[in-house]
Order: C-alpha cells, then structure tokens, then sequence
C-alpha cells in the first residue's frame, strides 16, 4: 500500500505525507529543547534533515510508515511531524512533535485522534504502541485520553544523550461497530 497520497483533516488542521518543501522548517523546529525526551537527536545540517525525510519517503511509498507534516487547517502554517510507524505490523508505533510555538493548543490531541482513527480504519493491529517519557505530561496526557494503559516501563538514551525514563503505552483499535466513535467530530 502506498501511501504517498493519503491525506487527512481535522476541524484545525490538516495532515499530508512528508515532503522535500517542508524540510527548512523541520530542520529550524526540531530543535534540542524539542527532543529532550525523545529517542531522535535534532539534526546538525540542512543533510541530515534532507535524508530523515528521503528515507520517509522511501517508507511511505512501501507502506511501511505514514509519516506526515501537520499543518493549520486555514493558513497552511507548518505546525510539525507526526507518524504511525510499521503499519504493516500489529504493533504499530504512534508519534509525533509540535514546533514550540504550537503547543500547549490542543494541536497534539487532534492530531493523535486523526492518526488513530485511519489507523482503526485501516489498519488490522492489535494495539498502538506509544512511548512517552515519564516528565513529557502533555504527551502522557494524548496517551491517556486515546485510552492508552501503560504496558512497560524502561530506561531510554536518545541519540543526543539525553535520558529519560519511558512509559510504553498501548493503544487497542475501537470496534469498527462502535458507530459514535467513527460519528464524532475529530
């Protein structure tokens, strides 16, 4: 399954599959402050943004990652990355990061909601795995209100040194009968 085309909207916002024009403001927003709790290091030049999204490319052409660019709905102003990743899988894994001047507006959650929703859509999985640094409340929070229980726990060095200690949440798919999830507003 390809999926360089998918696309997919909210009330606020839109999501659409990584491309090569996005790649100043990845590279100007994924930043340190924006990774302390995350396994990816921010990227030191333009290159190695230029080749974090060939091989995102690379992966949604496969099938294998939905990698998108969230934006706002109405200005088309990049808002960050979010992706399901090994979705061929039953254990698909869910992430996303916001550039700081977008969070803390309930961006991160209507973003999640769209990811998981194709996902129970489209997606034959067995659960949604979510990694969260213990500290990173407002990721917790996404997890948790996507009905995530904490499976595992386990001490994390991201690829910048940094060290965390994470929470594995696992998401299970809605029942594709339950007619008000797929009903209500995302």
């Amino acid at each position: 399954m390809n999926l360089l085309n998918e696309s997919l909207e909210s009330e606020r916002l839109k999501l659409v599959p990584l491309k090569k024009e996005y790649r100043e403001e990845i590279f100007k927003e994924f930043t340190p402050e924006i990774t302390v709790f995350m396994y990816p290091r921010p990227p030191k030049n333009i290159e190695e943004t230029d080749k974090f999204i060939s091989q995102a490319l690379e992966k949604l052409e496969r099938g294998q990652d939905l990698q998108m660019v969230v934006l706002d709905k109405n200005s088309n102003e990049f808002m960050g990355c979010a992706g399901l990743h090994d979705v061929n899988t039953p254990t698909p894994e869910m992430g996303i990061w916001l550039k700081k001047s977008a969070q803390g507006k309930g961006r991160g959650l209507e973003t999640m909601r769209v990811l998981k929703k194709w996902a129970d859509i489209n997606l034959g999985y067995d659960y949604i795995l979510y990694p969260v640094a213990d500290k990173n409340i407002a990721s917790r929070r996404i997890a948790e209100a996507l009905s995530g229980n904490i499976a595992r726990e386990y001490d994390q060095t991201g690829l910048a040194g940094n060290k965390y200690h994470c929470l594995e949440y696992r998401i299970k798919k809605e029942p594709q009968g339950n007619a008000d999830y797929f009903s209500r507003s995302i």
